[in-house]
């Protein structure tokens, strides 16, 4: 099984493969994906990482309110989508 994780505060510059060799470092990363805004295409400065359920623990707490790219970045469990 995967989770997906919730990565806040990302730099604007970041791209999904910096994100997930990043996330990789600490545990098996299955997808990643940044949120742009649908008219300029532009990063909004958040994103999603999918990893396996065995590494979510390790990766929040090695990447949680950590240096990434001059930001702290926040790491959580990402909550459903509400409908």
């Amino acid at each position: 099984m995967a989770k997906t994780l919730y990565v806040g505060n990302l730099p604007w510059s970041t791209t999904e493969s910096i994100l997930s060799d990043t996330f990789q470092a600490h545990g098996n990363v299955l997808s990643s994906r940044i949120i742009t805004d649908k008219e300029t295409g532009r990063s909004r400065g958040f994103g999603f990482v999918e990893v396996d359920d065995a590494d979510v623990e390790k990766i929040v707490a090695a990447m949680n309110d950590t240096d990434f790219g001059g930001r702290q970045i926040v790491v959580n469990e990402a909550k459903p989508r509400e409908q």
